[in-house]
């Protein structure tokens, strides 16, 4: 079975984020706006058992932190993928880094930038209008992250969630 770990932000940014999404992202239906920590991976349930185990470790060994969001970002030329672009602070990519140590299969392909996509899969001139109009709005969202989420993909493509894991609260 497909697995990943994601952060779903608050309400609040996530309806910004759909306000995009709904019209510019053809995963708008498969899955929340949400921080990508860890890629997808295959898995079986014993290691799923273990990886559960370790990631209560990880949340019990964190403490909620804020994150920013700014501006919009884009990786083209790589892609034409247009996202909120998160400040990377440490707690962040120390979080990120801790998923990709131990028992958790190395599936990491490119460097971790924190985003919430809000734009792909767009043919060029709509992403250079979509950017062109986004690069230019003042974005001013912060949220309180106090929990990630252990996800497993559905026959449909549609992703859901697995377990929640709370920072800072024992996770027996």
């Amino acid at each position: 079975m497909n697995y990943g770990i994601a952060i779903f932000p608050t309400k609040q940014i996530q309806d910004e984020a759909n306000s995009y999404r709904k019209r510019y992202d053809p995963h708008y239906a498969l899955i929340p706006p949400h921080i990508t920590l860890k890629e997808q991976f295959e898995a079986s349930d014993s290691l799923i058992d273990e990886l559960v185990t370790e990631l209560k470790r990880i949340a019990n060994d964190t403490d909620p932190f804020t994150i920013n969001i700014n501006k919009v970002s884009t990786f083209a030329p790589v892609t034409n993928t247009i996202y909120l672009k998160v400040e990377p602070i440490q707690e962040l990519i120390d979080l990120q880094e801790k998923m990709h140590q131990g028992d958790f299969p190395d599936n990491q392909e490119f460097s971790f930038v924190p985003h919430i996509t809000i734009a792909q899969k767009l043919v060029e001139d709509e992403y250079s209008d979509v950017y062109g109009s986004l690069k230019m709005r003042q974005f001013k969202l912060e949220d309180e992250i106090d929990r990630f989420q252990l996800l497993y993909q559905l026959e449909n493509g549609s992703w859901t969630v697995y377990e929640t894991f709370v920072f800072g609260k024992e996770q027996l």
